[in-house]
Parts: C-alpha cells; structure tokens; sequence
C-alpha cells in the first residue's frame, strides 16, 4: 500500500497521475482541516474533488462530468472520509482538487496498485 499526502490549493491542483503500464485502486481518500475550531465558520474550507480519465482535463465537455465531490464543507479540525467506494484508476488518469478561502485542507490518498 502506498500514500501521497499534500495541501489543497485554490487553484487546481494533481495530487496523483497513474503512471504508463500501471493500475491503482483507490483504497481511501481523507481531507483534513488542520485549523482549530471556530464556531463561527471563520475556519471552516470548502472543496471540490474530481477523477479525470486519461487525455481529459477537469470539466472537459461538461463543466462537472468528472466532479465527484461538490464544495463540500470540511469544518475545522475536521476530517472527511471517503472510503466506502473503491475506484480503480488506469494509466493516466488523474486526481484533481480546488480548495476556496481559507485554504486550510490537506489531503492523504491511500492506495495499491493492482
């Protein structure tokens, strides 16, 4: 099993591309909120997640064909899980995040290849 971990960005960012001649199954992905509580919301990041297939960019055609996961809210000091589906990458396709102020989200993506 292997990890990458790393910070969302504002901007679009490729946290994983599969490489040529390989598969990989995605075991889990998990967002963290690394600042504190804020009952105020002050903390609180939103982002978007999404699976482009080989030779696709984000959004290519549609603007959310590849979008899996839709601004969702991860307050801070919280984590978001998502390990109930598997998916299982080909060479070339790709992970892609985009975080929104404040960019306070960091990212592990557990995986294997198969």
């Amino acid at each position: 099993m292997a990890i990458i971990n790393g910070q969302l960005s504002i901007a679009d960012k490729t946290h994983l591309t599969v490489p040529a001649g390989k598969r990989y199954a995605i075991t889990t992905i998990m967002v963290c909120n690394t600042q504190p509580v804020d009952t105020g919301g002050n903390n609180d990041s939103q982002f978007d997640l999404h699976v482009v297939p080989s030779g696709q960019t984000k959004g290519t055609a549609d603007p959310n064909a590849n979008q899996i996961i839709n601004n969702l809210v991860v307050a801070g000091a919280d984590t978001f899980t998502f390990d109930t589906e598997k998916l299982v990458l080909e060479a070339g396709d790709t992970i892609v995040t985009a975080s929104q102020a404040p960019a306070n989200l960091v990212m592990t993506i557990s995986y294997l290849e198969v």
